[in-house]
């Protein structure tokens, strides 16, 4: 099995900030926890396609708009 070599970036924190939202109206808002968001805006958790949906909805954006995948060019990425 071939390891992942690439990571997911996103902008929900910037998305968030322009609203002037909390991570808890946010998480409330498309049913997950505080800390999902937390975990989302800090890249150690890619969020489930449904979710991935149901943010952009909630952002009135594309979900490439929030979420960016990028390979590493090495390991130190």
């Amino acid at each position: 099995m071939q390891k992942d070599k690439g990571v997911l970036h996103n902008k929900l924190h910037v998305l968030r900030a322009e609203r002037k939202w909390t991570q808890k109206e946010v998480a409330e808002r498309v049913q997950v926890s505080r800390q999902t968001i937390v975990s989302i805006e800090a890249n150690k958790y890619n969020p489930s396609l449904i979710l991935s949906f149901k943010l952009a909805q909630l952002f009135n954006v594309r979900i490439e708009d929030i979420f960016q995948y990028k390979e590493r060019m090495n390991e130190n990425e």
